[in-house]
């Protein structure tokens, strides 16, 4: 194999794989990606076995082959090069020479027969959607996944197309046991999206989407048998679904709630962060109390010490008392783009929701706790 390629192209191909290729594994194949050169383009192709990544790249194509590369020393020898091309060459052994005019580098790959294949699945039905508009799905949803191992069915964003009012929207959903986030959009085309039920696409999985969404543009999305397949100009990511049933997240969404107030949410995001000051995993909770017109925020640390902050707000009925964790309220309200938020309560027991008139489509939800 002997090609010229421009090195930026190269360089943000090879940034869309490094949260693909394991960096710790028994397997130093996955720590490769796969080069091949053919006709005037070279592919490049990373994969963990549950994600796979493939995109073609237009190349000047001297020679053609393939083989497997370091992933990661290949994406700092481009970060850190001043070239404008690179040139590839595949020479004995599977060694690589690199250059870029000035530098030159020798990298040991391996065979490419021992890469894994990668499959894409055959008819596959897709629907096109603005990526910005994934993005802000994903990311309203994806901080609430699960980050302990041993939740597994809680590993991923709940995915699922629902008819609300008429109208066909997507619905994505995480959560982690102790908080809820879930956001519904109206999408053109969605009837294309062949999803009879909901699916369990993985935290993993929806980061490398969300990465590719997040360059703008168009993305095409589609499900077959086990998969999720995201396509965008010429890179395509396949992702295993994850085999689980999902919780009835339905459950914990309160009916009727006790009472709502008004809040701006720059001054109760700065406000929990004040309280977030003093904790630590033992006591991380901060005791909200609703009084007449006052919000009371205090956090206590036998430790440390203790803060409080009171902020005004509309609230004219009986006292009310409950504790959350300060960092759940962080993590929506920096997620939330509304100036004026809604907070529901129930009582000490049920969970608080959060809403914002410029966040469409999207309710935080965060368990209350005991103190």
């Amino acid at each position: 194999m002997k090609c010229h390629i421009d090195r930026t192209l190269f360089l943000k191909s090879l940034g869309r794989v490094q949260g693909i290729i394991e960096k710790r594994s028994n397997m130093p194949i996955l720590s490769m990606i796969l080069l091949e050169a053919n006709g005037s383009s070279l592919q490049v192709s990373a994969t963990d076995l549950e994600i796979a990544f493939r995109q073609s790249l237009e190349a000047q194509i001297d020679q053609e082959g393939a083989v497997a590369a370091p992933g990661r020393k290949l994406f700092e020898i481009l970060r850190e090069s001043t070239g404008s091309t690179i040139q590839i060459f595949q020479k004995e052994n599977n060694w690589i020479y690199l250059s870029d005019g000035t530098a030159e580098f020798n990298l040991a790959g391996l065979p490419a027969e021992e890469f894994p294949g990668m499959v894409e699945p055959e008819e596959v039905s897709f629907f096109e959607v603005d990526a910005s508009l994934i993005s802000e799905m994903i990311t309203k949803t994806i901080y609430a996944v699960t980050m302990e191992e041993a939740g597994f069915k809680l590993s991923g964003i709940y995915t699922e197309k629902i008819a609300e009012a008429g109208k066909e929207m997507l619905r994505m959903v995480g959560t982690d046991g102790h908080r809820l986030s879930l956001v519904d959009k109206e999408i053109p085309g969605l009837q294309n999206l062949q999803l009879p039920g909901g699916v369990v696409i993985p935290k993993k999985g929806m980061t490398e989407i969300n990465r590719l969404a997040s360059e703008g543009g168009t993305i095409h999305i589609g499900f077959k048998q086990s998969n999720c397949i995201a396509k965008k100009d010429t890179a395509i990511i396949m992702i295993r679904l994850l085999e689980t049933k999902f919780p009835d997240y339905h459950a914990v969404i309160p009916k009727r709630p006790r009472c709502k107030i008004t809040v701006n949410r720059a001054l109760l995001l700065q406000a929990m962060k004040k309280m977030l000051i003093l904790s630590n995993e033992r006591y991380k909770a901060v005791k909200i109390t609703l009084g007449e017109n006052v919000m009371d925020l205090h956090s206590t640390n036998p430790d440390l010490g203790e803060a409080e902050e009171k902020i005004s707000v509309d609230y004219q009925e009986e006292p009310l008392e409950l504790a959350f964790n300060a960092r759940y309220f962080i993590d929506v309200l920096q997620n939330m783009e509304s100036e004026e938020i809604e907070l529901s309560f129930v009582d000490d027991s049920k969970p608080c929701v959060i809403r914002g008139d410029l966040d469409q489509g999207f309710m935080g939800l965060i368990m209350p706790m005991r103190i």
